[in-house]
């Protein structure tokens, strides 16, 4: 089988390395890859934002199955574009589905209609009655861009003045461009994040090994939010009791809402949690693989990624996981036992502007518990430089999380590139 890869990051170049692996696969694409990918896939010269080149090129170079790496095609509809046949299978949530993480404000009429706990919140689209809205409240609160803003649009504010200032950022100074024609303003909750991801059929589904992803640039959580500086799986504070309980009560209710509403939803669905005590919240649902999640999600799966990408996509996994007894939550029986940690190596004034073109020495060799996903980089006579904002993703695998981390941090020390920076304290 021949597999078709959307994007261009360290998501997609770790799918890739998994997808690899699988025993369906002969023959890996990357559109358009980046630097790193060229390792396990070859580099596909394809405009990803047109529906209509994509299955074009699917169908002319008989592709078996396409996967949607990042959320900008699936909200721009590709997966809707596709025939509806088994010869072209592709893996992904419709348009109307996606608008969970392309439309914030959507996303949480949804919530509340499936009973799904989250944050109090208000929308707006006006930046006015925004300003005087969190200036009469004067409490810590959430500002978000309600459109997609690349996992940047979220503002994380201790009082009216920092939210005052978020809402001018993404309403009036147009940060994230249309993005920020809508916001909503949410409660701020108070807890441990976790990330719990699932892979569905529109019906049923099950869930990966829970993470944590660490989202702002400074250590000790300060800063700006950027797209992820490290992560971490399995996740700590995620019990089998937690995971069960985030499968019943987030997850599942989704899924049932959507196909009521006509918008079943296939492919894997994200959802961003807050650990607070009054329970687990939903902080926001995200429509692909995280990243950087997916680079020590994949690395601990023992089964075949592509057979549960094709039993999402062929609408079957309900069926093939009562087949096997396996329950939705229970995630361990799918993946080892070990540990994984990944480290962001990013370039200097990321998640703000940055240079590209810095040569990168001191790559390792991958091994049985250490490979490097590339995220931002490109081949350049005969080397590798940077060529994005988060770089390299430096992903340690062990026996416990401390033997992960500290092959991600000894590898992460080793490679060297201008300007390169990282947070020290993934995993804390």
């Amino acid at each position: 089988m021949k597999v078709l890869i959307l994007g261009s990051g360290g998501r997609e170049h770790a799918l890739a390395w998994k997808i690899r692996k699988s025993q369906h696969v002969d023959w890996v694409g990357c559109a358009p890859g980046n630097g790193g990918t060229t390792s396990v896939a070859e580099s596909v010269d394809l405009d990803i934002s047109s529906p209509e080149a994509v299955v074009k090129y699917v169908q002319d170079n008989e592709i078996g199955l396409t996967v949607v790496g990042p959320e900008a095609p699936l909200a721009n509809g590709v997966v809707d574009a596709f025939p509806d046949d088994q010869t072209h299978l592709v893996f992904g949530p419709s348009a109307a589905a996606s608008r969970l993480e392309s439309s914030k404000r959507w996303s949480k009429e949804v919530m509340a209609s499936a009973g799904v706990p989250t944050a109090g919140w208000r929308g707006f689209t006006n930046p006015y009655d925004a300003i005087a809205y969190v200036s009469s409240r004067n409490t810590a609160c959430v500002v978000k861009a309600s459109g997609l803003a690349a996992g940047k649009g979220v503002y994380v504010c201790d009082n009216a003045d920092e939210a005052a200032q978020a809402v001018t950022s993404i309403m009036i100074d147009r940060d994230h461009g249309a993005a920020g024609d809508e916001i909503i303003v949410e409660e701020r909750l108070e807890g441990t994040e976790a990330s719990l991801l699932a892979v569905c059929d529109g019906i049923d589904h099950v869930v990966l090994v829970p993470a944590r992803d660490h989202k702002r640039i400074g250590e000790g959580d300060t800063g700006p939010n950027t797209g992820g500086m490290g992560a971490i799986a399995p996740n700590p504070e995620m019990t089998d009791e937690l995971v069960k309980l985030c499968s019943d009560t987030i997850i599942a209710p989704i899924l049932t809402e959507l196909k009521a509403d006509g918008t079943p939803y296939k492919g894997v669905l994200y959802a961003g949690i807050m650990l607070t005590d009054d329970g687990p919240k939903v902080l926001e649902y995200n429509v692909r693989f995280g990243d950087p999640e997916t680079q020590v999600i994949l690395p601990l799966l023992n089964v075949d990624l592509v057979d549960l990408m094709l039993l999402s996509a062929s609408e079957k996994l309900g069926g093939f996981l009562k087949q096997i007894g396996l329950e939705s939550h229970d995630w361990r029986r799918i993946h080892s036992a070990q540990h994984c940690a990944t480290v962001v190596l990013a370039s200097q004034g990321y998640p703000g502007s940055y240079e590209k073109g810095k040569q990168i020495s001191g790559l390792p060799n991958e091994s049985e518990n250490l490979v490097v996903f590339h995220a931002g980089t490109k081949l350049v006579d005969g080397g590798v430089a940077t060529n994005g904002g988060r770089v390299l993703n430096v992903t340690g695998l062990g026996d416990s999380q401390e033997s992960a981390l500290l092959r991600a941090y000894s590898a992460a020390d080793e490679i060297q590139f201008e300007g390169k920076i990282m947070r020290r304290d993934i995993g804390g």
